[in-house]
């Protein structure tokens, strides 16, 4: 499956808009081009500030509000394994 890039573009565009509106969206944007920012450290800094287990309650919250309804199979990995 070729990735579009245009595509991508639309849906995330689509995603700020939706959750965000049209004006915060657009500032959402100019921040992070502003700041060069470096999603991979903020990442990290983000993770690293949550207290253990709450990654994965968050996680199984998310997962709960939002059942898989595709078609994909499912696998469960036991706690522990890599």
């Amino acid at each position: 499956m070729a990735v579009n890039i245009s595509e991508i573009k639309n849906k995330g565009m689509q995603c700020l808009v939706e959750h965000m509106g049209v004006v915060e969206a657009e500032l959402f944007i100019s921040i992070i081009l502003r700041e060069q920012f470096d999603y991979t450290k903020w990442q990290r800094e983000y993770y690293d500030a949550m207290k253990p287990g709450e990654f994965m309650k968050n996680a199984a919250e998310y997962a709960r509000l939002h059942p898989f309804e595709g078609q994909a199979r499912r696998v469960r990995i036991e706690q522990g394994e890599p």
